[in-house]
């Protein structure tokens, strides 16, 4: 067996287990846990493989069905998407460890198992495709493969604000699903192919003007799905609803995937950087704007996920520099941000848990409470922020020195922006240590055993005019107090749920799969710190490999 014959293992092992887990319903739970986690494992074993080999021996290429590049759908994995698929194959797996356990802990076993994991599975699958794509309608493919499981994970458990948000995401996904349809088409007509490699010599030959409407469709299709400004609307509103592991997982790898595609089309399909000075705009926009916004809120959730806007921008700078140091900088940069930004969403389903919310105002005392818990919020937080030694630092780091070595204006601009928004992406995650961590736990803070309400509840109660009634708790574990109250939230605070929806009781012990799945998480962001010089030599060759476009075309069309 060669290296390429592993290239439709990430996509077909876990649609091949979703169908296993479909069939076999609710039976069998230990069963399905183990399918699960074990598929994920030989998705993160296969993903190193295609590492290893793609860059040791060039792009892996596959055409399935042997059918040529020009009819057929082709995989190809070279040190880019290689490197994507390791990083989101351990994410998911941690991910998915942290899943069941909030399942075992909220003793939700029925709809974890027949709902969350087969839709895990296929939005995994989908994520493998896009990385693995070599033509731009199976990347589409990926794309549609990946969003409807988001869809069904997004609104899991029905609730009222998961439906909401659940309706304004798919109404923004399923306008950049008829966009990018529209793109595919206009490219098309345009050079009679869709295989990336045949394109890079095709759209050469095209007239300039034809070029830059087809690039200019791409951006704005994979735009909406990296959320970059001012198409990121959608995207505070829509996560921090979900339950934690689903927010965790579409905020560290739904975004890159967009990302991932924009460096790929604008390296392979539009060589040149001939709209970098807009790219540097829409970069610097979405740091400042972005981070502006998480420095305005007071929940933690929407924090988060104003700061997942902000440090796409970082990623998208490096694109626009189109030089090989801004490449490589992008490219560690979305390896780093992807554990980085999934762990600190982990971190936060964990103070839900712990402090029966998410809205700072009413938290605090969690240093003193539960301090392992403040040390796993503390690492990927400073991380973020770019404090040295740490791999964020490296990023923005080798980002901002490509920066300068740009030696223009706009490229100026964006090195201050950049350092603008590190500083104040740090004043935002010191304003969330102080305020849920340091000081002093207020006298609402939600004591062990407290059942937290859902939306439901508390619209109820409201159209009613009475006060909420308890909510009654999930059946007690053993030396749990079963005789814990509701505490209604306020109005506009996030609402705790459990994956199917149902109302989840805090604990003073956080449940033991939930918490290692987040330390083995913030452990993965350490060792990109670790091994930053083996990670940036694999960046430096991914980014000269991207610029040079000769092994890609080469490969697949050798092939």
């Amino acid at each position: 067996m060669t290296a390429s014959d592993l290239l439709p293992l990430p996509v077909a092992l876990p649609l091949l287990a979703a169908g296993v887990k479909l069939a076999i319903g609710q039976r069998l739970p230990r069963t399905q846990r183990f399918i699960s986690a074990g598929v994920l494992c030989a998705v993160l074993g296969a993903s190193l493989a295609l590492l290893v080999a793609a860059d040791r021996d060039g792009p892996q290429v596959m055409h399935t069905g042997t059918w040529p590049a020009s009819v057929g759908i082709t995989l190809v994995a070279d040190r880019l998407s290689g490197l994507m698929l390791v990083v989101s194959a351990a994410v998911t797996l941690c991910v998915l460890i942290y899943s069941i356990g909030q399942g075992m802990a909220d003793q939700d076993a029925a709809t974890p198992l027949s709902v969350f994991h087969p839709a895990y599975l296929i939005l995994v699958a989908g994520v493998c495709d896009t990385f693995l794509a070599g033509d731009l309608f199976n990347l589409y493919v990926g794309f549609e493969i990946m969003l409807t499981s988001s869809y069904v994970l997004l609104t899991l458990g029905g609730t009222a604000a998961r439906m909401r948000a659940g309706a304004t995401y798919v109404v923004v996904s399923l306008l950049s699903s008829v966009l990018f349809l529209v793109a595919i088409g206009m490219v098309y007509a345009a050079a009679g192919t869709v295989n990336l490699a045949l394109l890079a010599g095709r759209l050469a030959e095209l007239p300039s003007g034809v070029r830059l409407v087809l690039q200019l469709a791409l951006l704005t299709v994979f735009g909406i799905k990296a959320a970059v400004f001012p198409l990121a609307a959608w995207l505070p509103d829509s996560y921090p609803t979900a339950p934690a592991p689903v927010t965790a997982v579409f905020a560290g790898l739904l975004t890159k995937v967009g990302v991932y595609s924009i460096l790929r089309t604008q390296t392979l399909l539009f060589p040149g950087g001939r709209l970098a000075d807009p790219l540097m705009l829409v970069a610097l926009l979405s740091m400042v704007i972005g981070i502006l916004g998480a420095v305005a809120q007071t929940d933690l959730k929407r924090l988060l996920s104003f700061t997942l806007v902000s440090h796409i921008g970082y990623m998208v700078f490096g694109i626009a520099l189109a030089s090989r140091g801004g490449i490589a900088g992008s490219v560690f940069y979305v390896a780093h941000h992807i554990t980085v930004q999934t762990t600190l969403f982990l971190v936060a389903g964990l103070i839900e848990r712990r402090g029966g919310t998410t809205d700072l105002l009413r938290l605090g005392g969690l240093a003193r409470i539960s301090p392992l818990l403040a040390v796993v919020f503390f690492v990927p937080a400073m991380n973020l922020a770019g404090i040295p030694p740490l791999s964020g630092f490296l990023g923005k780091l080798g980002l901002l020195r490509a920066g300068i070595a740009y030696d223009t204006g706009w490229s100026y601009v964006l090195v201050a922006g950049g350092i603008v928004t590190s500083l104040l992406t740090l004043y935002a995650l010191a304003k969330v240590w102080n305020l849920a961590f340091w000081r002093a736990a207020p006298p609402d803070l939600c004591e062990d055993g407290t059942v937290l309400e859902s939306d439901e509840d508390s619209a109820d109660a409201a159209e009613s005019g009475s006060s909420p009634a308890p909510v009654p708790p999930s059946p007690p574990s053993p030396g749990e107090d079963s005789g814990a109250t509701a505490v209604p939230l306020p109005a506009g605070a996030a609402h705790a749920a459990s994956l199917s929806g149902r109302p989840i009781t805090t604990t003073a012990a956080l449940p033991a799969p939930m918490l290692l799945a987040t330390c083995a998480m913030v452990a993965l962001g350490l060792s990109f710190t670790v091994l930053a010089g083996p990670l940036t030599g694999l960046a430096d060759r991914s980014a000269t490999e991207l610029l040079s476009r000769t092994p890609y075309i080469s490969a697949v069309l050798r092939h």
